[in-house]
């Protein structure tokens, strides 16, 4: 058995989307496979208004310890040069280079720190 959440990755569909056409909390592996196999018009028409600009789900790994989850992304995420578990402290992971200040971005996922080193202007 695979949870709502884990179907509405593997179709590449908000989760909001699985709950709203009636999507099971527990779905059988088979079950999965012939909704893939022969899916309904929502999913047909989902796929066919996707345009590949956003992504409905992100993975996201640690890079300090490699954790990972998927998460749907936030359109006021900035680019980040590292994600770290909340748990972890800044000295480990890599300085910012010269010439950069570095800014933390709580909230990402339910337990990242998003790292984003941005050019200092010195003018």
């Amino acid at each position: 058995m695979i949870t709502r959440r884990e179907v509405a990755l593997r179709l590449d569909i908000p989760l909001e989307m699985a709950y709203r056409h009636g999507i099971e909390a527990r779905v059988s592996e088979a079950d999965f496979e012939l909704l893939q196999q022969n899916p309904p018009a929502w999913l047909l028409q989902s796929r066919a208004n996707r345009t590949g600009k956003k992504a409905v789900w992100v993975e996201l790994r640690c890079d300090v310890c490699g954790y990972r989850e998927s998460a749907r992304p936030k359109k006021w995420w900035p680019t980040f040069n590292f994600l770290s578990c909340s748990t972890h402290g800044i000295d480990e992971l890599p300085t910012e280079p010269s010439g950069f200040t570095r800014r933390e971005v709580d909230g990402i996922g339910t337990r990242f720190i998003g790292i984003v080193d941005e050019w200092r202007d010195h003018s």
